[in-house]
């Protein structure tokens, strides 16, 4: 959870001040590892849990502010967007039934926000990227409005010196370039915390690099962005992309950006990271300043470091470094941020049984994992868990290479058992939520894989925005059963009743796979395609995706008429005969203003434009197909009656 009341941007002389400060936490924090300070002899796990708000529609709702209020309850707080939530777990000690008592706890605090949410005219779905989340989502009034995000926002643009770029291949393509953070709001997880002593931290962080790439290739959720499909865990990428701050020097240069795996094992102590955290990443935030800690370490008191954990709070390692305070302890943890939300909470369990397994085991099998694989295939093997899920291929101690399923099922299921075993969690939680990962790796059924193969069976029916939306009402169906993502049948169209809102705004049906021409090039070229897609406009763009001009199959036809020639007998250009200043609209207009718009102007074609850039199109013929796919929906639910 992080600090909320921060002021919205900050002067070089505060950021100095707190810069000081950080420096003065990070050298208290070697104090007190040196004088043997922390928590040890015990163990304890926590997680935090992110969820998407949903409106009547199955799209993103701006709920947040209403649901804090209506909900009134400490273990929940604000996220970047308005239509994310979070809810915190309460710290519980590694051992017997701690795992099964964590999966009661998160099950009663979605119930409620399901309730609340419901009261309220919305629901909540749990992924780690929402499916039917729009572009026009993402906009800053869409941000919370509180100071610690307007502060982060403000400092990353500054930061970068330009608009964030975006490029994710998968099986589609993602290319685009967005003017603020908000697309890190497209991220949901389920974080887990693993209590560490000092002396122990080296060794237990280096084991949890190593685990995360094959934990991750059987917990993947996140495989849609944007109507795109991309990695089998899109989060990994667009989280990088969406808080990077390097300048385009930067870039070239080679430097890390703020969301990393890491360069390098961790050798002796924790200071290693956040030493080179602040060496490598400006101060973006500041706060007010506690006492000196050294100060209060003096007085036997316990340092808050609340400069060094809000600095912490703005590097985002996907296995981060964390200090904290429990009853008035201080102790050291470690926050496995990579693994998504959803796809139900049993299944969320079962990835934190999985993860913690193999933290109690490896530790023990390996005194040192840096001298069984090397940095960087733990880095390799993360890169291409996220990438391909379950359809990985690992490198795992010693050079051995597995593909991810027979890795998890042949090695490190029966570790992580070994390891639950030995720290004395309950053998029926043992059985229970391993057996899950064990599933999923003989089905080869993950979260993402569920949404790709419902994707792939519903195929053309209908608009890809109710594909969508299919998709998240059928994500929230099976996850209010309670059953594991294995088990799951395929979503359908056939499950989402709410047709008219899939048609409401022109982006929610128009077509985006264009084909366009250059003011330059040859009119022929047009004549050509409208003839060969069987198409009547050509939308005319520049070389930065700019709409300049339409070309129009009436027009065509009149230059036909007089002989496809200039006056000097010259092949004629796009540009001499398009229509300079096409009728437009937006993603967001309402189809039936579309509709107005055609009437008004007697034309066939609207492009859809944003911020000057050509992203679709509609035709009189697509909307002769949403009228028929209503008529043919309304009148079958009239026969029903």
């Amino acid at each position: 959870m992080g600090r909320q009341d921060l002021a919205s941007a900050f002067s070089e002389e505060e950021l100095r001040a707190f810069m000081k400060a950080i420096l003065a936490d990070v050298h208290a924090l070697e104090r007190m590892i040196t004088e043997d300070r922390f928590e040890t002899g015990i163990s304890r796990i926590g997680a935090e849990q992110e969820m998407f708000l949903l409106d009547r529609s199955g799209h993103a709702w701006n709920g947040a502010e209403q649901m804090m209020q209506a909900l009134n309850h400490k273990q929940f707080t604000y996220e970047l967007a308005q239509f994310n939530l979070e809810a915190n777990l309460e710290p519980r000690v590694f051992g017997g039934k701690c795992l099964s008592a964590m999966e009661t706890e998160l099950c009663d605090l979605l119930q409620l926000a399901r309730k609340t949410a419901a009261e309220l005219g919305g629901g909540i779905v749990l992924c780690g990227i929402l499916p039917t989340l729009r572009r026009s989502d993402l906009a800053l009034d869409c941000m919370v409005q509180n100071p610690r995000y307007l502060a982060l926002n403000h400092a990353m643009a500054r930061l970068r010196g330009g608009e964030f770029q975006f490029r994710i291949k998968g099986v589609d393509e993602l290319d685009m370039t967005h003017d603020n953070v908000m697309l890190e709001s497209c991220n949901a997880s389920f974080q887990v915390h693993f209590q560490v002593a000092p002396q122990d931290f080296a060794k237990l962080y280096n084991t949890a690099q190593a685990i995360t790439a094959p934990v991750l290739a059987a917990s993947t959720n996140s495989p849609v962005l944007l109507g795109r499909r991309l990695w089998r865990e899109t989060r990994v990428a667009l989280f990088q992309q969406s808080v990077d701050s390097r300048s385009a020097a930067h870039q070239l240069r080679g430097r890390r950006p703020r969301v990393s795996f890491g360069d390098g094992w961790v050798r002796d102590s924790v200071l290693e990271i956040f030493r080179e955290d602040i060496a490598r990443f400006r101060v973006m935030l500041a706060t007010d300043l506690d006492d000196p800690p050294q100060s209060i370490i003096d007085r036997g008191g316990v340092p808050a470091m609340t400069a060094l954990r809000l600095h912490n709070g703005t590097v985002y390692r996907w296995n981060r470094a964390c200090y904290g305070i429990s009853d008035g302890k201080p102790h050291l943890r470690i926050e496995a941020r990579s693994f998504p939300s959803g796809p139900s909470p049993v299944d969320e369990i079962a990835t934190a049984a999985f993860y913690f397994g193999l933290m109690a085991a490896v530790r023990h099998e390996f005194d040192d994992v840096s001298r069984a694989m090397s940095f960087d295939e733990a880095k390799g093997n993360f890169v291409a868990a996220a990438r391909l899920g379950l359809q990985a291929n690992l490198t795992w101690f010693h050079g051995r290479e597995y593909a991810a399923r027979d890795l998890i099922r042949q090695v490190l299921l029966p570790m992580a058992r070994e390891g639950l075993q030995s720290r004395g969690i309950d053998q029926g939680d043992i059985d229970r939520y391993l057996s899950i990962i064990g599933h999923r790796c003989e089905r080869g059924r993950t979260g993402s894989r569920w949404v790709l193969d419902s994707l792939s069976s519903m195929g053309e029916k209908g608009a890809k925005d109710q594909r969508m939306t299919a998709l998240v009402r059928a994500m929230q169906k099976r996850q209010e059963a309670g059953d594991p993502v294995h088990s799951w049948e395929l979503a359908d169209t056939g499950e989402f009743e709410g047709w008219k809102e899939s048609y409401a705004q022109v982006g929610q049906f128009m077509t985006t796979d264009l084909f366009t021409v250059h003011p330059e090039d040859v009119v022929d070229l047009a004549a050509s395609l409208m003839d060969w897609r069987h198409i009547r406009h050509v939308p005319v763009e520049d070389n930065d995706g700019n709409l300049v001009g339409l070309v129009s199959h009436r027009t065509l036809l009149r230059m036909v008429g007089q002989g496809m020639r200039g006056p000097d007998r010259t092949p004629v250009a796009v540009k001499d005969i398009m229509i300079t200043e096409p009728v437009c609209v937006a993603p967001t207009t309402s189809t039936l203003e579309a509709i107005e718009k055609m009437r008004e102007h007697r034309i066939g074609s609207l492009p859809v434009v944003e911020a000057g850039r050509l992203v679709g199109i509609i035709t009189e013929r697509d909307l002769m197909r949403v009228a028929a796919m209503l008529f043919e929906k309304h009148l079958g639910e009239s026969d029903a009656e």
